[in-house]
């Protein structure tokens, strides 16, 4: 393969056909299903899904098949059929994934920004779902074109993206188990969804972090009541949940106590981030911009990467029961819920999670108060096989010809759930998951923002990837 011609394909694809049909899909409002309750009746993740898959099908791979698959209730599918080059039809199925659905707005973006607004603006496309992950599907597909352009080969190729991923996939295994024979036997798995500390080098990340969501409401009244005339009477509803709380989590250390969620952390993993925070010593507390006089959970780099990849976390992200102190009475409230979100390690199993959570928290609860645990989110982390020899020299080679820095492995804080199912039912297959993805890059809050350059650098890459996979 002719590696020129193939960033010279990279580059035209991305300059001339990539960013205006992207640009395009930022501009549909296709909010995952857990955020729009009447998303089928709205449509929009219907027309993301028919938009990249028009974009695809304009490109010409020879033989490609596009289809939007939707299963009653579900959402909506893309799947990409590309039949290997000459001679690499013995090489299995490589599965291209990324996903077309995305978070809401979330708040007030910046003069001239807006989430249904392409904005490309010093080498950056702004937009909703512009890097998480809207960009993969382009990125995916440019790659095949661009291995074909160069004299490449590449084994057949499947590419999926779904509409569900930032509700947790609950409809991915409906479509698993649908499209099973067209899979076929998948050897190479190539997932766009993840990034890494720096837009110098390709990322490949180690591990994923699982999720534990889950609705906690307690109430202590019928009906809300005067709050002087209740008050010293009637255990406050928020007090019965702070409590609660601290049975699941040191609120001085942080430090989550369900024993469920712990597991030990790998020797490999540790050598991992002692290796990572040694790359560019405080940039795990700089990324975040803390408030004033804030300083981060630890001093000590190595331990900020661990209670983010390997250790459980608890965060509240959401609150109902609670006016704005703008208009608050002098109530005593009826319940108080709120959402918790506990991010668990790779290893850990989230039924079992979930199932000692329910226990800690309903068993003798104080003075009684009703409480009810439900509205659950689960999801396993994932942790990445052994690299072949094959691909360990590929990422060498990658890390020379198209960054000009070596490529490093880290564990990502968050989750994708397609990888810890592809693990199960593929296990000798091996996995990059990789992407455009950077700590700055906002995705889930305002302004979020894809670098284009590099985003044309890691197509480049996975186009290596392709090429390696089918001749090895």
């Amino acid at each position: 393969m002719d590696y020129g011609k193939v960033r010279e394909a990279v580059i035209k694809d991305w300059d001339g056909d990539v960013l205006p049909s992207l640009s395009g899909l930022v501009e549909i409002p296709a909010l995952s299903a857990a955020y729009d309750a009447a998303w089928e009746r709205n449509g929009h993740l219907r027309a993301a899904a028919d938009h990249v898959r028009d974009w695809i099908a304009s490109r010409g791979l020879p033989g490609a098949q596009c289809e939007v698959f939707q299963l009653d209730g579900r959402a909506p599918l893309l799947l990409v059929d590309v039949p290997a080059t000459t001679g690499a039809e013995a090489r299995g199925t490589v599965l291209l994934y990324g996903h077309l659905d995305k978070q809401p707005p979330l708040g007030d973006w910046s003069d001239g920004l807006g989430p249904w607004q392409p904005v490309v603006r010093d080498g950056r496309l702004y937009g909703r779902g512009a890097v998480d992950d809207g960009y993969s599907g382009y990125a995916a597909t440019t790659a095949l074109a661009a291995v074909q352009a160069a004299g490449g080969e590449h084994a057949r190729a499947i590419l999926l993206l779904e509409t569900g991923e930032e509700s947790g996939s609950p409809d991915l295994p409906a479509y698993l188990e649908h499209l099973s024979d067209r899979l076929g036997e998948v050897s190479l798995v190539v997932c766009l969804d993840a990034g890494g500390g720096d837009y110098e080098r390709m990322w490949l990340t180690a591990s994923l972090r699982g999720v534990v969501q889950a609705t906690v409401t307690v109430r202590v009244l019928e009906t809300s009541a005067h709050s002087g005339l209740a008050s010293g009477i009637v255990p406050s509803s928020f007090r019965v949940m702070r409590r609660l709380l601290d049975r699941v989590e040191d609120s001085v250390t942080g430090e989550v106590t369900v024993p469920e969620m712990n597991v030990p952390i790998p020797e490999e993993r540790r050598a991992e981030a002692e290796a990572l925070a040694a790359l560019e010593p405080g940039a795990a507390a700089r990324r975040y911009r803390l408030a004033d006089g804030m300083r981060a959970a630890s001093d000590d780099d190595v331990e900020l990467i661990l209670n983010n990849t390997w250790r459980p976390t608890l965060s509240v992200i959401g609150a109902a029961g609670l006016p704005d102190p703008a208009v608050a009475g002098a109530v005593l409230r009826a319940s108080t819920s709120l959402r918790l979100s506990f991010r668990t390690p790779p290893t850990v199993d989230a039924e079992a999670a979930r199932a000692a959570l329910v226990k800690i928290l309903t068993t003798e609860v104080p003075y009684g108060a009703q409480v009810e645990v439900g509205d659950f989110m689960l999801l396993n982390g994932w942790q990445a096989p052994a690299t072949a020899p094959w691909l360990a020299a590929t990422l060498e080679e990658i890390g020379d010809q198209v960054f000009g820095e070596p490529c490093r492995s880290l564990g990502i804080g968050g989750g994708i759930p397609f990888m810890e199912m592809l693990g199960r039912r593929y296990p000798d297959a091996q996995f990059v998951v990789t992407g455009a993805l950077g700590a700055d890059s906002n995705m889930h809050v305002p302004d979020e923002w894809l670098n284009i350059a590099f985003a044309g650098q890691v197509t480049e890459a996975v186009a290596h990837i392709l090429d390696a996979h089918a001749r090895n």
